[in-house]
């Protein structure tokens, strides 16, 4: 059992936490706590007590406001979801009682689930915390004023504007390192809280946060706050990666090592959210991939343009690893289970959130490239961001942005990608070629005895490609003949197979699908191409790295028993 972090063999109270709503005043209308009840939308489950319901005694006149006073309190557990305490490390996320967001004309507040994101409305934030002296502290927003109380606390004040959360964390033990990046709307204080066993990453952690901005100013729009705060959290403190406004927790162990290129991608992938979780502000609760999902794309392409395509994840000891096979690699594990377009809650399991909501979600974004072309996408992208931020839009209006920018009907891509759990799935079945003449008696060489080399044979050729999914995809089919001549084949993938017919003095030596690799959403690529003869040469090379890997082992474990 546990959280989407934190796994439990059993059940202790340090993991228990809770926030308690004390009393709620209506100014006007009087103490109104014993009108709350507890409600379960999503589920109708009487024990869950994370969504409350409050009718107030009179209505709200049109145009008119109406203030609540709630006193509440908070324990935190032991650290798990992104939020508690770990040692003497502390992470306030989710920490206060959230007010629903009147979206559509209705209410839209759910419960707390385990797979789930939040759902918030844009506000300004004035936030007092009062700690221990010693504490260092970073949070959401801008720090207005810091104040020592005599009893040996201090009191340090932040100030929000247009966020919609507030996340704050503190710790004696954290190294700061302040700088100031020169974005498009005016300087922005970037303040990073290390643990001092990682000091020595903090180039890493700045370089990757000043070169991610780059890119999102650059392709996506400005960034409007005037602070990002990155956080290092406590190890083995389930408080890594996660978003808040102007507020991020990155992750890192001490042995970090340059080629692997995790602390660049949770930083990247952190501050991506600032914008589509932060700014455009889509519903995560019913269509996680809104952020997650985009996210996950965008994050594909800033690493690939800073780290390189084929080395974004991994470059170490030549082994190299690439944000889009790490993607796809995440959707094929669960690829048929689940609709990305469904609430986030009613995944399967969390296995099939993670991979529809993060990996299909990128996955789909970077095939739609290939059916628009990169720079649409990218107009569309810097479109839908400018267009939509503030706003809380729904997919639909991602969706639509993307048709309108590309002029294109792609409704027959997004009822199977989005809405749909169809499965993308093509093999070349097979490639063949005969002469022609096989039936006639052969020339023989007078000297040799052999057949004499005919140019003028013609050999009939046949390919066949089956479309094993049922995703209909049309794909491009590149065939390649023994005197290196490539022909181009179109199928638009609406019968389970079709076959290609040629009559040339060449035979096939070659067949691949999708040859420009634009497609991302296939299940197996291994099928996806076929040589006629096979190729001994990476049969030996991995017949060599084994012979070396065995020899070492035997000389070790020799050396070892002496």
């Amino acid at each position: 059992m546990g959280s989407r972090d934190s796994g439990y063999e059993e059940w202790k109270a340090k993991y228990y936490g809770s926030e308690d709503i004390k009393s709620i005043e209506v100014v006007g209308q009087g103490d109104l706590t014993r009108s709350l009840q507890f409600i379960a939308p999503d589920d109708n489950n009487k024990d869950d007590k994370t969504v409350v319901d409050l009718l107030l005694a009179k209505p709200v006149p049109a145009g008119a406001f109406v203030q609540f006073k709630i006193a509440f309190q908070t324990k935190f557990p032991e650290t798990q979801a992104r939020s508690g305490w770990k040692r003497d490390f502390v992470l306030g996320g989710q920490w206060f009682p959230k007010v629903g967001v009147w979206w559509h004309g209705a209410w839209n507040a759910h419960q707390y689930h385990n797979t789930t994101e939040f759902f918030a409305d844009f506000g300004v934030y004035d936030v007092k915390l009062t700690v221990p002296q010693d504490e260092v502290i970073g949070a959401s927003g801008i720090e207005v004023s810091n104040v020592a109380n005599t009893d040996k606390t201090k009191t340090v004040t932040y100030h929000g504007d247009d966020i919609h959360d507030f996340a704050w964390t503190a710790s004696p033990r954290f190294k700061v390192k302040e700088s100031t990046y020169q974005a498009q709307m005016g300087p922005i204080q970037l303040r990073f809280l290390m643990q001092p066993a990682h000091w020595g990453q903090i180039e890493r952690h700045e370089r990757i946060t000043r070169e991610t901005l780059d890119h999102f100013e650059k392709w996506y729009g400005p960034y409007p706050y005037k602070t990002l705060t990155v956080v290092d959290p406590e190890p083995d403190s389930a408080a890594g990666g996660m978003e808040y406004p102007t507020f991020i927790t990155a992750g890192t162990t001490w042995w970090m090592p340059e080629g692997l290129h995790e602390v660049e991608g949770v930083v990247e992938h952190e501050f991506g959210h600032q914008y589509w979780y932060g700014m455009v502000a889509t519903n995560e609760f019913e269509d996680a991939w809104l952020d997650e999902g985009i996210n996950s794309y965008t994050e594909v392409k800033v690493l690939d343009s800073i780290l390189g395509k084929d080395t974004s994840v991994l470059n170490l000891a030549g082994a190299t690893y690439g944000e889009p096979e790490q993607q796809r690699d995440f959707y094929i594990s669960a690829p048929d289970r689940d609709a990305m377009a469904q609430n986030a809650f009613a995944y399967v399991n969390s296995s099939s959130y993670g991979g529809v909501t993060y990996g299909k979600t990128a996955s789909v974004l970077l095939t739609l490239e290939g059916i628009i072309g990169e720079d649409t996408m990218n107009k569309a992208m810097h479109t839908y961001f400018m267009k939509y931020r503030f706003t809380h839009p729904t997919k639909e209006d991602f969706l639509k942005t993307i048709e309108e920018v590309s002029g294109k009907d792609l409704r027959w891509y997004f009822n199977q990608a989005v809405y749909g759990t169809q499965v993308l799935d093509y093999e070349v079945l097979s490639a063949n070629s005969y002469p022609t003449d096989w039936f006639e008696e052969k020339k023989k060489d007078k000297k040799e005895g052999k057949d004499a080399k005919d140019s003028d044979t013609v050999y009939q050729s046949y390919v066949t490609v089956h479309r094993k999914g049922d995703f209909v995809m049309p794909v491009a089919v590149e065939v390649k003949f023994d005197n290196n001549e490539k022909v181009r084949e179109h199928w638009d993938g609406q019968s389970r197979w079709t076959r290609f017919s040629y009559q040339k003095k060449t035979k096939v030596v070659s067949v691949e699908i999708d040859p420009d690799h634009t497609i991302h959403l296939d299940r197996d690529n291994f099928d996806n191409s076929l040589l006629v003869e096979p190729n001994p040469k990476p049969t030996h090379k991995l017949s060599t790295y084994w012979l070396f890997l065995t020899q070492w082992t035997s000389q070790a474990m020799a050396w070892w028993a002496v």
